[in-house]
This record gives structure tokens, C-alpha cells and sequence, in this order.
């Protein structure tokens, strides 16, 4: 699943109790050594209470599935999320530090930091591709969540490419065992792709990008290719590269979202009053929201459908961003949400919203 299916699951679960762990963590050693330390500490602090207010038998399941959490520090972001009931176990890295490191024991999950910068981050494939062996990974802007591993990936070593002299030195049955390969990785990673809706960066050399779109059965879903440098083929090395290309790709997309708002301004399907715009997202009326990164807006909800602006976040009862809570409105109900540093959009407003109907 994608980072967006799996808040869309969490995010509805009702569940007594729902466990939240929530931490901030290293990407590099040695100081990702201490957030082991510090996961074992949150984990013995949510056993404690857990026990202590539901009682140990009642709880063997869940608290069997906590002692069982452990951490790989290869693959860390910035923050690192664990959500556990009877029925999920779920563990979220992020690129986005946590506000605290906490855990939270409720009959639902604690999402709503997760969600904010979910909204805020942009998820998609790395496919590191040579012909002596291919790997998939799901990354999130610039570090990698994951390796892929299912019945098609990794790939090893091309079984297609000729063991004997002879064969070798034939370049145009060479050629055609490369393309027949890659045309294999091709449809594996368009599989991936059909599932979760994620575009493709490449990191391989010219040479086997060029081959590789010339056999793609869906070259639209690749964003482009970075150099491959065999001796910098670590997962914070790839995705730095990955994250130059995916960056280029989203400014394009973020101006044609611009120019695609001001141009329904004249047909009147654009909103630009919070309050008509956290309504119309509860609604489903929601198309294309565009936010600009620097506006957050604490409120007080006074009801299920509107809210007073507050300054002061630390108050009891104050939802700290209703942006975040707008933007997962229209996501989840199939809308497009756009944040962005372009200030061609303050021209409308620091929040718009154009409407379905």
C-alpha cells in the first residue's frame, strides 16, 4: 500500500485500545544508534500503560505484536511512527520530524501530525537498473522507506545475457537478450505502478535508460533517469539523486495547477474564504486545493462545520493547522492537493479551492 492508503485505513480505524508511537529519528550513523535506544524506552513506556489500564491477559495479543517492534536504522527518515491495535500493525517512516516524541493510547489512532506531512511530501519509486541485477524502492521525497520485495523484485543478474565468447561477440543478439530483460523489469515495475498510482525515477547509465525506454510499455509513468555511480549505490546517495528529478517534475506540475485555478477564477468555481472552503472539502466538492507551504491557520472547531480562528495553538481543543484537516478532506474524497513556494498564487489567496460544481 501507499503512504496514502495506509492513513486512509488508520485514519477511520475505531479500535479499543489503538496504540500511537511517535518518534524523531537519525538517518546517518552513528547517530541513528540512539534512536533505538530511544524506541526501546517509548516502547517499555507503552507496555506500562497499557497494563496498567487494560490489564495484561485481555492484551496478550497486542502486547506480544509490541514486543515483537524492532528497529532498522538503515532505512530511517526523520521521524518514525507506529500504530498497533488488535487487529493493525502498521510502522510509517517519515521525512518530517514529529512535534514530540510520545505515545498516545486511545480508541483511535493519532494521525493527524502524520497526515500534515504526508500533505507536504511526495511519494514515489526509485528503480535502481542494471543488467547485473535490479531493486525497487518506495521513497518519500529525499530518503527511501523501503525495498520492494515481491515476486518480481529484486531482479538478479540478467539470465538473458550470453555466458560464451561467441555469443558475446555477437552485439545484435547482445542488444536484443538487454531489451528482452528490461522489458521484464519494465512490466514489474508498470504492476507496482497500476497498484499504488507511484511514478519512477531511474538510476542506471544513458545507455540503458535509452534501451529501456525503447521497450517501456508505459514511459509516461518514468520521470526521467539520474546517472548511476556503482561506487554510490546507497539508498541516501539514490535518493538524492531521485529527489533532483522529482522536484523539477513537481514545479511543472504546481505552475500548470497555478495557471489551471486562475483560469476557473472567470467561471466562478473558485473559493477563497476559509470557512466556505473547510465546507466544501467535508462536502467532496473539492477538485484542485492549492495551499502555499508558509500558511498555517490554528482554529477552534464550534461545530462539526465551522470554526473560529485562534492564535494560540497550545490551547485545549485547538486543532493546530485546519489546512492539513482540509487537504486530507479533499485527498481522500479523490480531489488533487497542491502546497507550494510559488507565490504567483498569493495573487488569489494563500489557500484556493476549485470546486467540482
Amino acid at each position: 500500500m501507499t503512504l496514502r492508503q495506509k492513513l486512509e485505513v488508520l485514519a477511520t480505524e475505531k479500535n479499543t485500545p489503538c496504540v500511537t508511537i511517535s518518534l524523531n529519528t537519525h538517518r546517518t550513523h552513528p547517530d541513528n544508534a540512539q534512536d533505538v535506544i530511544l524506541l526501546k524506552n517509548l516502547l517499555k513506556e507503552a507496555e506500562e500503560r497499557l497494563v496498567n489500564e487494560f490489564g495484561k491477559r485481555p492484551l496478550a495479543s497486542l502486547l506480544e505484536k509490541l514486543s515483537a517492534i524492532e528497529l532498522d536504522a538503515n532505512y530511517n527518515l526523520d521521524s518514525l511512527h507506529i500504530f498497533l491495535s488488535n487487529d493493525t500493525e502498521e510502522i510509517i517512516k517519515s521525512p518530517w520530524p514529529t512535534q514530540t516524541n510520545s505515545v498516545q493510547i486511545s480508541d483511535t489512532f493519532g494521525t493527524r501530525a502524520l497526515i500534515k506531512s504526508f500533505n507536504r511530501s511526495e511519494e514515489y519509486l526509485i528503480l535502481l537498473l542494471s543488467q547485473g541485477g535490479v531493486s525497487l524502492y518506495n521513497a518519500t521525497n529525499d530518503g527511501v522507506i523501503n525495498e520492494i520485495k515481491n515476486d518480481d523484485f529484486p531482479f538478479l543478474e540478467n539470465p538473458h545475457y550470453a555466458n560464451d565468447r561467441e555469443k558475446r561477440s555477437d552485439s545484435e543478439l547482445k542488444d536484443n537478450m538487454v531489451r528482452e530483460y528490461f522489458n521484464k523489469v519494465d512490466k514489474a515495475v508498470v504492476k507496482v505502478y497500476n497498484e499504488t498510482g507511484l511514478h519512477c525515477v531511474v538510476i542506471c547509465t544513458e545507455d540503458n535508460y535509452s534501451r529501456f525506454m525503447q521497450v517501456a510499455d508505459k514511459p509516461t509513468i518514468y520521470l526521467g533517469y539520474a546517472n548511476i555511480d556503482y561506487n554510490k549505490t546507497d539508498t541516501h546517495h539514490i535518493a538524492k539523486q531521485a529527489w533532483d528529478i522529482v522536484k523539477a517534475s513537481l514545479y511543472n506540475r504546481k505552475t500548470e495547477a497555478i495557471i489551471e485555478i486562475k483560469e476557473a477564477v472567470g467561471q466562478g468555481s473558485v473559493l477563497t474564504d476559509l470557512q466556505e472552503i473547510y465546507q466544501a472539502s467535508i462536502d467532496g466538492r473539492g477538485d484542485l486545493l492549492i495551499v502555499h507551504d508558509n500558511y498555517v491557520q490554528p482554529v477552534y472547531l464550534t461545530g462539526e462545520r465551522a470554526f473560529e480562528l485562534v492564535t494560540d495553538k497550545t490551547k485545549p481543543g485547538v486543532i493546530d493547522d485546519i489546512t492539513s484537516d482540509i487537504a486530507w478532506n479533499v485527498l481522500s474524497k479523490n480531489g488533487r492537493v497542491i502546497f507550494t513556494m510559488q507565490d504567483e498564487i498569493k495573487e488569489l489567496g494563500k489557500i484556493v479551492l476549485k470546486t467540482r460544481y
